[in-house]
């Protein structure tokens, strides 16, 4: 089910510009395997499951997304320098409809990730990747105080607050329910930011177990700089770790089309971008790392997205949260 990443090979490939030297890298030229890694660094874990979107009655062809978004990222260029290290840590692959092994499978990678200093950046894949993605930082925090107010922030169309149809049996529509329902089985509160809600597609069901559970909404009509802004600050001073997921749903149907439930309306590009900067500043990542532990991009479809144009803004997005510009 999983398998280990490959240096420079596959779908790591691009211009190379020789005659500028290590200032002309792109990130084909740095990128190596994990298991070759000799200290930490940014670790890209791709998660190739759309078992979670089917069950959803979305629209598959997520599991297609990481060796995509993989393309996409080779010619980003490369500006982390030489003492940076980014790392391919595979694929975790779900079979068939084996949604809850993928999920064991990716949060025990994530967990090791973790646990040797690394900072994962997941390539979805569904969005059932963030129910994934907590039970890896359960895994890799057991007694450690960075978990008791984990904060969760969810740039998303929708809230992913469904309930389970059968106990144990998510969705990609499921996630942060499940997360909600592990917490208050430990009795830990859950903290959970959405921002960019669409409340077209939300139903006032989910609305109301949203301020059932506390969240913070802010809807993509509400989402003006200098206020948001604001609102997120508070909430990461306010919380003792971050995780950070990004669907690719929550932008506009012309910026973001291959995704399994293209956006109405959605969160200009630009805005979102600047938000996730906001996000990153916040948390103090960076080489030296802060309270983001995790991040990753979900619902890149490729199947939905013909001339590449989601999959070029998922790996912007990456890039953004790997933040070696900074």
């Amino acid at each position: 089910m999983t398998q280990r990443g490959e240096p420079a090979t596959g779908p790591w490939s691009g211009r190379v510009d020789a005659f500028d030297g290590a200032r002309g890298r792109r990130w084909h030229q740095v990128v190596r395997s994990e298991a070759d890694s000799d200290r930490p660094g940014i670790a890209l874990l791709g998660f190739a499951s759309d078992a979670g979107v089917h069950r959803n009655h979305g629209r598959t062809g997520a599991a297609e997304g990481p060796v995509v978004l993989r393309r996409a990222l080779s010619n980003l260029a490369w500006h982390g320098g030489d003492e940076a290290r980014l790392y391919d840590a595979g694929n975790v692959t779900c079979s068939g409809d084996r949604l809850e092994d993928a999920q064991s499978g990716y949060a025990g990678r994530l967990a090791a990730l973790l646990g040797e200093g690394h900072f994962p950046i997941g390539l979805g894949g569904g969005h059932e990747i963030a129910w994934a993605s907590y039970q890896g930082i359960e895994r890799a925090l057991p007694g450690d105080p960075r978990l008791e107010r984990l904060g969760i922030i969810n740039f998303d169309a929708h809230l992913d607050l469904r309930r389970p149809e059968a106990p144990g049996r998510g969705t990609s529509g499921t996630p942060f329910f499940q997360i909600a329902e592990s917490r208050a089985a430990r009795g830990l509160p859950f903290r959970y930011f959405c921002l960019g809600a669409c409340e077209a597609t939300n139903t006032p069901a989910l609305l109301d177990r949203a301020r059932e559970l506390g969240v913070s909404v802010v809807y993509d009509v509400e989402s003006t700089l200098p206020a948001v802004q604001l609102q997120l600050r508070d909430f990461i001073a306010d919380s003792s770790a971050i995780y950070l997921t990004f669907c690719l749903d929550v932008l506009p149907a012309s910026a973001a089309p291959g995704v399994s439930a293209p956006a109405g309306l959605g969160v200009p590009l630009h805005r979102a971008v600047e938000l996730l900067r906001e996000v990153v500043t916040a948390c103090g990542h960076g080489p030296a790392g802060g309270k983001l532990l995790t991040a990753d991009v979900a619902e890149l479809n490729p199947r939905h997205d013909p001339d590449g144009r989601t999959a070029r803004v998922a790996a912007r997005l990456v890039y953004e949260m790997a933040a070696v510009h900074r």
